[in-house]
């Protein structure tokens, strides 16, 4: 089942078991879809898994830097809100790397490149984000380099 397909099938499931939340966090999600595949090659493209997730995960980071926002500005309900919606979004993803994971992760990356200062952090950061797949968030790929690079 493609990710396209997956979706579909979640909005039907969410309409009849009547959750108004998730079908419209799931319309949401769709309509983002349909977006993206229609600014990379017009209404009838449709995107890969890889750009789906890219999708999926730019809607993510929108919740996040919300809920921020929204506990800085001391709204509590609308925090909760967005982070129910980021809930949902999260079935989406791919499970994230654990601590020790992206220590190994970072530490092969830098070993591939031969990187030994932080004069060479860009280098290390693209192998990391292109192996981390966005299963890493990218404060956290950037604290491990920074980290591990003297």
């Amino acid at each position: 089942m493609s990710f396209q397909e997956r979706i579909d099938s979640d909005l039907k499931e969410a309409m009849k078991a009547r959750q108004a939340e998730r079908l419209g966090v799931i319309r949401m999600l769709k309509s983002a879809l349909k977006n993206a595949a229609i600014e990379k090659g017009g209404m009838q493209f449709v995107l890969d898994d890889a750009a789906a997730l890219a999708v999926v995960r730019k809607e993510m980071k929108k919740r996040q830097d919300s809920i921020e926002s929204f506990e800085k500005g001391n709204r509590p309900e609308l925090a909760a809100k967005e982070k129910s919606e980021a809930e949902i979004l999260a079935a989406y993803l791919p499970p994230a790397l654990g601590a020790e994971e992206l220590t190994a992760l970072v530490a092969a990356c830098i070993a591939e490149t031969g990187a030994t200062s932080k004069k060479e952090m860009g280098a290390v950061m693209k192998l990391a984000n292109e192996r981390a797949a966005g299963r890493a968030d990218g404060k956290a790929l950037s604290a491990a380099v920074s980290a591990q690079l003297h």
